[in-house]
């Protein structure tokens, strides 16, 4: 799996990801290059669809440049590997490389105004987050006039305030309180239906000998002058398509949770084939998904939410905190035969709650923090869906090679047990002796899981659906071939056992004479010789466990299978012929053989007849191992602490609350944050302790010890506190990075 770019972090999440039936993917980076580029803008009084027709006046380019060079993370370049590489990489945020990539394109060089403006400098920076969806910078102009450089989503930018300026803008002769409208429908709006992100990029004036309040926020960045409006294209990944059509050919739905705005990411997903033209399905932003999943207190209602999720196929401008909600409310579906398995991509901070909750978690390799790795259970190295489609394969070959194995295994042992058993009532003895059961017991545990574990997987394992949460370990299918091979192979080894020497000639075993059926003879060598024959060529059937006619398919792309076929036919042939007392067999006549591998051979004939009987007419009492309970490896947290608004959290930070139901359990938020609180407050213990020790002529007379020795909250050990059963939850960065 690593060389699909699938970092396995959780061995079990393999064989889960065969049975996912959801998944929620992200777009930019998954779906997307993750390759922003400025392909329209709006400035100038026009919109410019083509950036080969834009030429900026010299003061508007300085004024345009300065806003996109200085309010953006310095970390953000693009690096050249000679000179005119036309595809430089980019580091850092994506979006901002873009921004300067059109800068670039304009013979601007962002390099030298950073000079000119030197991190330090800098009076304030405001960095991005999923509440603001926008970020700020102000600087200090040689005049001493401060300057706010402001650059984020168009519709919450236009929501500021915003104000004409007769030289630069483009919406000058318009009033203010119809700029949001008209520019969302004359400019944002069609940049979407191109499928384009759009980002409002303006600037405001503060006066020299007015000292703002930066701590307000909300009043600072207010009254802004609109520069442009850049529209930028992250084109989605040729083979994405392709990937998905695939997953829903597999039975699995593909939802994209984006942060984009709502018609940009409907474009995408016409794109991407998550939706098509004319379905049914739902698009929309986290403000309707959450009026419609809500009560009237104002609470999550899984009534509601299992309304939704069905039919929702993307879901704009969403934050971590909804897509927690949207895999939650998937997974705790009450709706009649939902047992959904939910596999999710993240690669923020924030989306560690949505990992640790879905089934399977992927985290971005590239793009993502370590905090969401930490979270995940596979971490996809080179950041594409496609790597996730062939975990999908990986998952569901892993669980098919079990339950190859387990049918092989199975037969084996019913059949073995069988005779053994039935021989030993009847005729007083076991014509399988205890090292030929060895030899079996080779064959069947150690040589068999080599050779069915091993199978490469194909895309032939996405022609079914997916086998869910609750799907039998032994299906009726295999059941089936189970009971009806060993039906055949005790039928051949009795008529072998009680009228052998009748029809293949062979010396008839004195069953009376105790010592002379201790002896080798071609009676039990016959018997044993055609079991283990029997197993060799049922192995072949067992590598298809579906229904499949033809089980030689691909056979020679596996040589560890051929190899360990052909192995164990000539150590048999080497057994039979010259074990002797060893092996209590006697060697062969041909003729003998020939009729051993023709019983043989008829397990490949018998294999074909079962297959005429449907499954699906076999009652359900064959199938058996099936389970309601979640096989995931995660520790779920019902009531994950969820980041206050304005650290990168949704807007409503009510959705971390969902409303009460008669099975519910107990809300164990309170005690989630205390339990944080005192590990917080065992790791400064820990601190001042290790301080003491290292500094132990330091006088402590002048400050009072709060803590001594551990011992704190009124003389109270805290590890006291501390119960082994206790879940503990590791400290959460809430700022979006």
């Amino acid at each position: 799996m690593m060389k699909d770019n699938n970092l396995v972090r959780h061995l079990d999440a393999c064989e889960t990801m065969g049975s996912a039936t959801t998944i929620c993917s992200d777009k930019t980076g998954t779906l997307t290059k993750n390759r922003m580029t400025v392909t329209q803008i709006y400035g100038l009084k026009q919109h410019f669809r083509d950036m080969k027709d834009f030429s900026p006046s010299s003061d508007f380019l300085k004024l345009l440049a300065d806003a996109i060079a200085v309010n953006s993370g310095y970390t953000s370049q693009i690096i050249e590997q000679h000179e005119g590489d036309s595809h430089p990489i980019h580091v850092g945020n994506k979006t901002e490389c873009g921004l300067l990539g059109m800068l670039l394109s304009l013979k601007v060089s962002y390099q030298k105004i950073r000079q000119d403006n030197p991190q330090d400098s800098l009076l304030k920076v405001y960095t991005f987050n999923s509440a603001r969806k926008s970020m700020s910078t102000v600087v200090a102009l040689p005049d001493g006039t401060k300057r706010l450089y402001t650059k984020g989503a168009s519709e919450t930018i236009l929501k500021l305030g915003l104000k004409s300026r007769e030289k630069f803008s483009p919406i000058s002769f318009l009033r203010s309180k119809y700029i949001n409208k008209y520019i969302i429908k004359t400019v944002v709006e069609p940049m979407a239906c191109d499928a384009l992100r759009t980002l409002c990029i303006a600037y405001k004036d503060i006066p020299a000998d007015v000292e703002p309040d930066y701590d307000d926020e909300v009043s600072f960045i207010n009254n802004l002058t609109c520069i442009a409006i850049t529209g930028i294209e992250d084109a989605v990944r040729d083979e994405v398509p392709d990937a998905i059509a695939k997953c829903q050919k597999a039975g699995i739905t593909v939802r994209m949770v984006t942060g984009d705005q709502i018609m940009t990411a409907r474009s995408i997903a016409l794109k991407c084939g998550i939706i098509k033209p004319g379905d049914d399905f739902l698009v929309m932003e986290t403000r309707e998904f959450n009026k419609r999943i809500r009560n009237e207190e104002g609470l999550i209602d899984q009534k509601l939410l299992d309304k939704v999720w069905p039919q929702l196929r993307v879901l704009a401008r969403s934050s971590p905190t909804d897509k927690h909600t949207l895999v939650k409310g998937i997974i705790d579906s009450e709706l009649p035969g939902a047992a959904e398995v939910v596999a999710v991509t993240g690669d923020g901070t924030n989306d560690g709650p949505a990992l640790r909750k879905a089934d399977v978690g992927f985290a971005m390799g590239i793009a993502g923090t370590d905090v969401a790795k930490e979270s995940s259970d596979i971490i996809l190295t080179d950041d594409n869906f496609t790597s996730i489609v062939k975990a999908v394969m990986w998952g569901r070959n892993v669980y098919d090679g079990i339950a190859k194995f387990l049918q092989f295994q199975l037969t084996v042992n019913v059949v073995a047990i069988i005779i053994a058993f039935t021989s030993a009532c009847i005729i007083m003895s076991s014509p399988l002796k205890a090292i030929q059961l060895l030899w079996v017991n080779l064959i069947m545990d150690t040589f068999a899981s080599l050779a069915l574990a091993t199978e490469m997987p194909t895309e032939d394992l996405l022609n079914r659906k997916p086998y869910g949460r609750t799907k039998p370990l032994i299906s009726p299918m295999m059941a089936r071939n189970i009971l009806g091979h060993a039906v055949y192979q005790l039928i051949v080894l009795y008529s072998i056992l009680f009228a052998g020497p009748l029809f293949l000639h062979l010396e008839s075993a004195d069953w009376s004479n105790e010592k002379k059926s201790k002896e080798p003879n071609d009676h039990y060598t016959v018997v044993f010789n055609v079991f283990v024959l029997m197993q060799c060529f049922n192995e072949i059937n067992c590598r298809k466990i579906h229904g499949e006619r033809n089980v030689f398919k691909g056979i020679f792309t596996n040589a560890l299978f051929v190899g360990i076929v052909v192995g164990t036919i000539i150590a048999q042939v080497l057994i039979v012929q010259f074990g002797s007392i060893v092996t209590f067999t006697v060697g062969l006549s041909w003729d003998l053989w020939l009729w051993s591998v023709a019983f043989g051979l008829g397990s490949l004939v018998w294999g074909q007849v079962l297959n005429c009987i449907p499954a699906e007419k076999l009652p359900d009492c064959l199938s058996w191992g099936d389970t309601t309970e979640d096989y995931s490896n995660k520790e779920i947290m019902q009531s994950y602490p969820k980041p206050a608004p304005g650290e990168g959290g949704a807007e409503l930070d009510t959705s971390a609350q969902s409303a009460p139901s008669q099975n519910a359990p107990a809300d164990n938020r309170s005690r989630v944050l205390w339990v944080r609180g005192v590990t917080r407050i065992q790791q400064q213990i820990r601190v001042v302790d290790t301080w003491k020790e290292l500094n132990p002529g330091v006088s402590n007379e002048r400050r009072p010890s709060v803590y001594s020795g551990g011992v704190g909250m009124a003389g109270r050990n805290v590890n006291d506190f501390m119960h082994t059963n206790t879940e503990v939850f590791p400290d959460i960065d809430d700022d979006e990075e």
